[in-house]
């Protein structure tokens, strides 16, 4: 049944995603995200089941009391079946349009196999020149991990 309605929830107009978001989400989110590239300088995406843009950076919200560290590491388990490691904190992002802060980290898989998940359906490396459709915002940040972090 969630697979289903996941589906019809992406095939809904974005203003429809933005109103449901600034009314069913808190006032301010802490978020969490993971950043991987390969030994190519690939990075990995996911494919959402129910953003409207299908791929996006591997991400999730922070529970209370929970530690960005231990949400990131957390949050791609979930989602993939698969541990990572964090080799270091990148930076924090602030969008205002979504009313959210996002701890970014740089992260390697340690191990695991890509399990589908009702979040996620695949998992896949992008040439960092050759993005998919995705957000604008986050196409943003990784081009910016590639020239000031990772050069």
């Amino acid at each position: 049944m969630m697979p289903v309605l996941l589906r019809l929830w992406r095939l809904l107009p974005l203003w429809v995603h933005i109103l449901a978001a600034k009314l069913m989400r808190s006032r301010f989110r802490a978020a969490v995200a993971a950043l991987v590239f390969d030994e190519q300088g690939r990075v990995l995406l996911f494919r959402h089941t129910y953003r409207k843009f299908e791929w996006g950076i591997p991400a999730g919200s922070l529970e209370y009391h929970e530690q960005p560290a231990e949400a990131v590491v957390r949050e791609f388990y979930e989602e993939t079946s698969m541990k990572i490691e964090i080799k270091r904190l990148l930076t924090t992002v602030s969008a205002r349009e979504d009313h959210h802060l996002t701890v970014v980290y740089l992260c390697k898989i340690n191990s695991g196999q890509f399990q589908p998940s009702h979040e996620i359906s695949e998992i896949k490396y992008f040439d960092v020149n050759d993005l998919p459709k995705m957000l604008f915002a986050e196409k943003d940040l990784i081009r910016w991990v590639v020239k000031e972090v990772l050069r």
